[in-house]
């Protein structure tokens, strides 16, 4: 894919979660990448969605420098280029503010996996990081963000488990590419949403059998994948 392309492609991801309900005034931002030159295409800081364009999409090295734009780059920049560094399969990275898996992560509890809507995107429950510490909240805060994800999903397979919660903060999904990462974020609001409500009626659930976690997940990812229609070679 083109710079041009991607640039095109993070837009609608941008665009995708304003849509979906997922993303007020500007509480939110996506990105992609290009592994093969290293460049990151993020959306720009503090620019209304209204009238955004894929010109304005901001291009950085995987250091952080910027390649070719006037504008800068989206504040939450430097936890998007972390996880790129640290996740090498994943294509895009993607945060909200979004309700109901916000309100997991400020009470800090993982968002449970209690039916198979959940298990077809994730396979598990969404974990949520720990809260940074006072030394971590000074000009290294964005990145020690990113460090926080890594950590807490250390020795877990990021592409099973596409999302987490940073405690009081919000969440942060991604994808192999801005347009699964933007259909990730819209499933994990729901998923959020639907573990609240199910909570409310009963309070003791418990997450489904992991054979049956396991079955509707593997249906649609990994290499024994049998959901949908076969490639045509």
């Amino acid at each position: 894919m083109s710079i041009l392309d991607l640039k095109q492609a993070v837009l609608e991801a941008n665009l995708d979660t304003v849509r979906d309900g997922l993303v007020m005034a500007t509480f939110g931002n996506a990105s992609g990448i290009d592994r093969a030159s290293g460049q990151v295409v993020i959306k720009p800081s503090g620019v209304s969605y209204d009238t955004m364009t894929s010109e304005d999409m901001v291009a950085v090295r995987l250091d952080g420098t910027r390649v070719d734009h006037h504008l800068r780059p989206s504040s939450d920049l430097d936890t998007h280029l972390v996880l790129y560094r640290a996740f090498e399969g994943i294509g895009s990275v993607i945060h909200t503010h979004s309700t109901y898996a916000t309100i997991y992560a400020q009470a800090l509890v993982p968002i449970p996996c209690l039916g198979t809507t959940h298990a077809d995107y994730f396979c598990g429950e969404i974990p949520v990081t720990r809260y940074l510490r006072a030394d971590e909240l000074g000009e290294h805060y964005v990145a020690a963000t990113g460090e926080a994800i890594v950590e807490a999903l250390k020795g877990r397979d990021p592409m099973a488990i596409p999302a987490i919660l940073v405690a009081g903060h919000g969440p942060f999904v991604w994808g192999a590419t801005p347009k699964s990462a933007a259909l990730n974020a819209l499933i994990l609001e729901e998923c959020a949403r639907m573990a609240w409500f199910t909570r409310q009626l009963n309070p003791d659930i418990t997450a489904i059998p992991d054979a049956l976690r396991d079955r509707h997940f593997f249906r649609k990812h990994g290499n024994s994948a049998t959901y949908g229609q076969e490639k045509v070679v």
